[in-house]
């Protein structure tokens, strides 16, 4: 074993275990692994930074700013608030009316932002139908993840792993010009994850999902944890309303007491009580120091949600009681409308007949022979209109972008590269291969491969973040199909379910963190409920992706 795999699998190891104790935050755990790597000289400088041109990764921040201009527009809260029953309402009724359109509206929309909605409504919608918040919280969450994993821009993780493959690509051609064999890429056409990819596997597995959580997941969940009575006992002061604020990673006073951080000189507000775990913190709440997984009861006058109500440093902020959706006819129709087209134009134009039709005209090849009509096209495209007719503020656009999600995407390319140059992802591949010789003059082989590597990527992505757990796997699935010669497109779809299956932890992924300060739960609960959704979505990836790829 050379050195350069025992140093990468030594960063690696220290990057999982620092990504695990959250000594820093992803995207700085990351690059400490990139620089270490550079330092080594296993990638070059040039190797280190092209995650940061990648046309994936700025995909994704701008999808953050077309998803603000949405939210804003009041499009979605009408949706659902449409959708959640008024009266005589039971958890399984609510559930078979909004979780399949959340599911649906996740597919074309960043998971995040569609939770931070709803999640409030939802559970302000409970309280008044006397229903237990705790049974559609969870839900909620899992329902965006299984209706994101449906299409290339449902998640960050599909567009991660498409931009490695347009980068991949790209590498090859450039190679193959300096002489070297074609790759395998090239070999099989593939230069990137088209828009409904992965929906012919996807739909089946949400179909599932949706039942399970539907009609078994209420079983699982507890009831109430917060100790709502506790909370509204509490006096507010006249003129002030109440709010519950979900703190942020980018929230200055994780670590510090409420003595040590004076919450109400940053923000204008006083903190009543702290919510922790499901209950109400009891005691000395002023002393205890406040983690991410806090939910703050804080009393303030209404400039706060204006002040404070779009901040990052926050990850929702909720007035107790009330919802009142936007009402802005002409920005709700113009979103849509940008919204729509934006995936019509990025779905039809990675159609073969229309590329060989742009191809074809003497128009373009004159003075567009740069042009490309895909997502990236259409997404900068709608980002521009909904920056001049102010969906979303162009002067705080900064802030609707999750950084350390970039800068995580970012450096998970160099550590791909890394990882395949060194060796080790072949080694690893070689591995995963030979457990097919368990079962040797058989037909089971193809789906002990994908088993193999769908545990591997979701080991990982419950134990740090998804979008990591893909950069780990995503060298994993290329040389394994180098080594099969076969069409990698299934193995990279095989991470993309594996790498959104977030489901038994709350660590894994973004939106069951914030559920989780919402609704209270615990790490338990979502063990119990996240389990069973863990095996529906890795026994239909392996069994229904051979199927639609022919691979038996």
């Amino acid at each position: 074993m050379s050195f350069s795999i025992i140093y990468v699998a030594l960063i690696l190891v220290f990057m999982l275990f620092a990504l695990m104790r959250e000594y820093l935050r992803p995207g700085l755990v990351l690059f400490t692994a990139v620089v270490l790597l550079l330092v080594a000289g296993i990638i070059t400088p040039e190797e280190a930074i092209k995650g940061f041109s990648n046309k994936g990764m700025i995909t994704v921040g701008l999808l953050y700013l077309v998803s603000e201009g949405v939210r804003k527009s009041g499009l979605l809260e009408r949706i659902v608030f449409r959708m959640l029953p008024k009266k005589k309402a039971n958890i399984t009724n609510a559930g078979l009316r909004f979780y399949p359109i959340v599911s649906f509206i996740s597919a074309f929309f960043n998971n995040t932002p569609v939770v931070v909605i709803f999640a409030p409504m939802i559970k302000n919608w409970a309280r008044k139908m006397k229903l237990p918040p705790t049974k559609f919280l969870i839900p909620l969450s899992y329902a965006t993840v299984i209706g994101g994993i449906c299409t290339l821009i449902g998640t960050t993780t599909n567009l991660v792993l498409h931009g490695m493959l347009i980068q991949e690509h790209k590498d090859e051609v450039t190679a193959a010009a300096d002489g070297a064999s074609e790759g395998i890429l090239m070999r099989f056409g593939i230069d990137g994850i088209p828009m409904f990819e992965l929906t012919k596997v996807g739909v089946f597995i949400a179909v599932a999902g949706l039942i399970y959580l539907i009609f078994f997941s209420r079983y699982l969940l507890p009831d109430n944890r917060h100790s709502e009575e506790e909370v509204e006992d509490l006096d507010i002061a006249p003129g002030m309303t109440r709010h519950e604020v979900l703190l942020g990673n980018r929230f200055p006073g994780l670590g510090k007491t409420l003595h040590e951080f004076d919450f109400f000189r940053h923000y204008g507000a006083h903190v009543r009580a702290i919510c922790r775990g499901g209950r109400v913190l009891e005691g000395d709440f002023m002393n205890m120091r406040m983690t991410h997984e806090d939910t703050l009861i804080v009393d303030a006058d209404d400039s706060f949600m204006k002040s404070w109500g779009e901040s990052r440093v926050f990850w929702m902020i909720n007035r107790v009681g009330d919802y009142e959706p936007p009402m802005s006819n002409k920005k709700r129709w113009l979103a849509l409308v940008l919204l729509i087209l934006m995936i019509i134009g990025a779905t039809v134009g990675e159609l073969g007949p229309v590329k060989e039709w742009l191809a074809a005209q003497p128009f373009v090849q004159e003075y567009m022979p740069a042009l490309k009509l895909d997502m990236f096209f259409f997404v900068c495209i709608t980002t521009v209109i909904m920056a001049w007719t102010r969906l979303f503020s162009p002067r705080k656009y900064t802030k609707y972008m999750s950084w350390d999600v970039l800068i995580t995407i970012a450096c998970a390319f160099a550590i791909s590269t890394a990882m395949t140059h060194s060796g080790f992802a072949d080694l690893i591949a070689g591995y995963i291969i030979s457990l097919t010789d368990i079962v040797k003059g058989s037909d089971y082989g193809i789906f002990i491969i994908l088993a193999a590597l769908f545990l591997i990527t979701n080991i990982f992505t419950e134990l740090v973040t998804n979008n990591a757990a893909a950069a780990l796997a995503f060298p994993l699935a290329l040389a394994v199909s180098e080594r099969l010669d076969m069409n990698p497109m299934p193995f990279v779809v095989c991470i993309c379910f594996a790498a959104s299956a977030s489901f038994s932890t709350p660590i894994g992924y973004q939106t069951n963190l914030i559920v989780q300060g919402v609704g209270g739960y615990k790490f338990k609960d979502f063990l119990k409920v996240g389990l069973p959704m863990n095996l529906i979505v890795f026994i239909l990836s392996v069994i229904l992706i051979p199927i639609f790829y022919n691979l038996i």
